[in-house]
């Protein structure tokens, strides 16, 4: 059950992602360009995103444990690390420069363009790296 759960959830947060704009890199880039061709409606995606998470997570929290397992798995690191502060930076840089994050991107291999498959590849490799150099 826990598969198909994660699978249909996996489902509708692609749709949403296509429905949302969110696999057209050139609306993540013009909303990113902030002091030319600016386009604002992903402020609408990200809002309706936060809006859904808050309200989940206040209905998920009411319960004593979830519905298909046992507990919940709730991040338990609260300090700021350079790991962290260096995946966050790549990851903001190669939104900026390729307009897409790893959820769009894996959303839009059925349209696959040669940008698409260079990002996908530096995303995979960039995973590869971090886990072949990683300290812990």
């Amino acid at each position: 059950m826990k598969v198909i759960i994660g699978y249909l959830a996996g489902l509708l947060f692609g749709l949403g992602l296509a429905i949302g704009g969110m696999t057209d890199p050139a609306r993540v880039l013009n909303f990113l360009d902030v002091s030319g061709a600016w386009d604002p409606t992903l402020l609408f995606v990200l809002g309706g995103a936060v809006v859904t998470t808050f309200i989940g997570y206040q209905l998920a929290f009411k319960r004593s444990n979830p519905l298909f397992t046992e507990k919940f798995q709730l991040p338990t690191r609260r300090d700021l690390d350079g790991r962290l502060m260096g995946g966050a930076a790549l990851f903001g840089i190669g939104w900026g420069l390729s307009g897409y994050c790893p959820g769009p991107a894996f959303a839009s291999m059925a349209g696959l363009t040669t940008p698409l498959a260079a990002m996908l590849v530096a995303m995979v490799a960039g995973w590869w790296l971090a886990r072949r150099f990683s300290t812990q």
